[in-house]
């Protein structure tokens, strides 16, 4: 796969995703009694849970509390960061790998994304060792045939606050770019930039590898029209999307989100992947795991998926 980063030398997004997929598919199903083929692989649409949400951060209890929950996947963490040179992840071990890919086959689950969770707190332009961060996630999605990893920029990358942190973000991202070329994966990125800011920023990284992983909060929370955002992101540059807003509401009682009009403006735009939950818990029962995520997983299984 070439490398360069000049416009006449840049993959094409869409062929570059349809060859990672079925890469991807094609090595998981030449692992002896595993496979990522869930109960719901014909849908165009699936749900996922973010495992630190649900209080299992890189832990084998998981995959059965997710069944519980009635979703098709879920999006394992890489563990803290702290003051540490990469993440405190076990899944470098192919032994604890193993049981992962078990747990998940065993309760007809897939893998949905890694997730770098870290960076929500600590500062991808400011750590040293980010290098080395992003390339044991990289290894650990090849590892475990995993197409998406999720990278927010968190507080501290906040580039509506510090936009100074911007040129080292890009510069960043393109040393990482090649490496995800060759792994044929896809890195998301969470930023607190509008959709249209987002595009310039990605189109200055210039790599199909780097994409929107976008969150329905980051509109709803700053007043943007959620629809137009995603109109203008486009299919090609939205990896996966967090469907959740601010704690306190279920999504089906949200009624900043019209989630019919959501899965019509997803339609229409040719979208089609994974909605993790991540949020949108009820405030009087905040701690009730199953109930509030298994309430949010029923809902947009009922739109996403009737039938």
């Amino acid at each position: 796969m070439k490398k360069s980063n000049t416009p006449s030398n840049i993959i094409d997004r869409r062929d570059f995703l349809e060859k990672t997929m079925a890469a991807a598919a094609g090595a998981f199903l030449g692992l002896p009694g595993l496979s990522q083929a869930s109960k719901n692989t014909d849908y165009r649409y699936k749900i996922s849970v973010c495992d630190w949400m649900i209080l299992q951060r890189q832990d084998l209890d998981a995959f059965p509390l997710a069944d519980k929950i009635g979703v098709d996947g879920v999006e394992v963490d890489m563990g803290g960061l702290g003051d540490r040179k990469t993440f405190a992840s076990e899944l470098d071990d192919p032994a604890t790998r193993k049981k992962f890919l078990e747990s998940a086959s065993k309760h007809d689950l897939e893998i949905s994304s890694i997730a770098m969770s870290g960076f929500y707190a600590q500062s991808f332009a400011e750590r040293p060792t980010y290098q080395r961060m992003l390339q044991d996630c990289i290894d650990t999605m090849t590892a475990m045939n995993v197409e998406v990893a999720f990278l927010p920029l968190g507080v501290q990358g906040d580039l509506v606050k510090h936009p100074e942190l911007r040129p080292t973000i890009v510069k960043r991202l393109k040393k990482i770019a090649p490496r995800a070329e060759e792994a044929g994966v896809v890195i998301g990125l969470e930023t607190a930039l509008d959709a249209a800011g987002e595009v310039e920023l990605l189109e200055d990284i210039g790599s199909p590898t780097i994409q929107s992983y976008f969150n329905f909060a980051n509109a709803l929370q700053n007043g943007r029209d959620l629809h137009k955002e995603l109109r203008t992101l486009g299919k090609d540059r939205i990896c996966q999307i967090h469907c959740t807003d601010e704690d306190g509401v279920l999504l089906e009682n949200n009624s900043r989100i019209d989630m019919p009009k959501v899965k019509q403006t997803l339609d229409d735009m040719g979208w089609s992947g994974w909605l993790v939950l991540e949020r949108s818990r009820n405030a009087d029962n905040p701690h009730d795991i199953v109930g509030n995520f298994g309430v949010n997983a029923e809902y947009m299984k009922s739109i996403f998926q009737p039938g």
